[in-house]
């Protein structure tokens, strides 16, 4: 019978070897991929800080450091929305002076349009004249922040929130809506005696006091 060898005993490294398998074994590149990154680290950090914070044993100075910062977070958040929710009446404001007026955009302040209305009536094109001072009229009230007038304001839906913060020129007021739609969308010819209407019903509301306290919706 044939003798069985004996089991070869286990390989066991003197300490220069040992040093030299384990430098090889953590050179794998799976330990790097396990190692956490800065990231991870700067994460794990300010969860510790923020769990310590609202822990039973907050330091002293740490509560007051808190409690600081909450005090100005709450300032920063007030100013924040009083600047959001302040803004949009001036920008209200400032859009209903620069853009639209009866269905047209028009960058034109009132007494440019009454100087360009002059302009065209002084070379006798009273169509034009009369559009361009019934805009200056228009747009005069929504300068002084008495009427506002939303895309879409018809020229007598404009007379007659006009007439309520003018009641004295409510009569003028239709008269020179009446003269705008006659050659601004019945294409009428434009006559002086019109471009007059306009401009008396213009003039009489510029030297008016308003009868109202805010803005008159068209």
């Amino acid at each position: 019978m044939t003798a069985t060898p004996a089991a070869a005993p286990p390989l066991i490294p003197d300490g220069e070897e040992g040093r030299e398998w384990a430098r090889r074994e953590l050179a794998d590149p799976a330990y790097d991929a396990a190692e956490p990154t800065f990231l991870d680290r700067a994460a794990s950090a300010v969860g510790e800080f923020f769990a310590d914070l609202f822990s039973a044993d907050v330091p002293p100075a740490i509560g007051s450091t808190f409690a600081l910062v909450a005090a100005v977070v709450v300032a920063a958040v007030i100013l924040a929305a009083f600047l959001i929710w302040g803004l949009p009446r001036a920008t209200h404001r400032a859009h209903g002076t620069t853009r639209t007026l009866f269905d047209e955009d028009d960058e034109r302040t009132a007494d440019e349009l009454r100087r360009d209305a002059a302009v065209h009536a002084d070379r006798g094109e009273w169509a034009a004249a009369i559009v361009l001072r019934f805009r200056a009229l228009a747009r005069g009230t929504v300068e002084r922040g008495v009427v506002h007038t939303p895309p879409g304001t018809t020229v007598h839906g404009f007379a007659r929130a006009a007439a309520r913060a003018f009641p004295g020129c409510a009569g003028a007021l239709e008269d020179a809506a009446a003269a705008f739609d006659d050659v601004r969308y019945l294409r009428r010819p434009g006559t002086e005696a019109l471009y007059r209407v306009v401009v008396t019903a213009d003039e009489a509301v510029v030297s008016q006091r308003v009868a109202t306290a805010s803005a008159v919706p068209a």
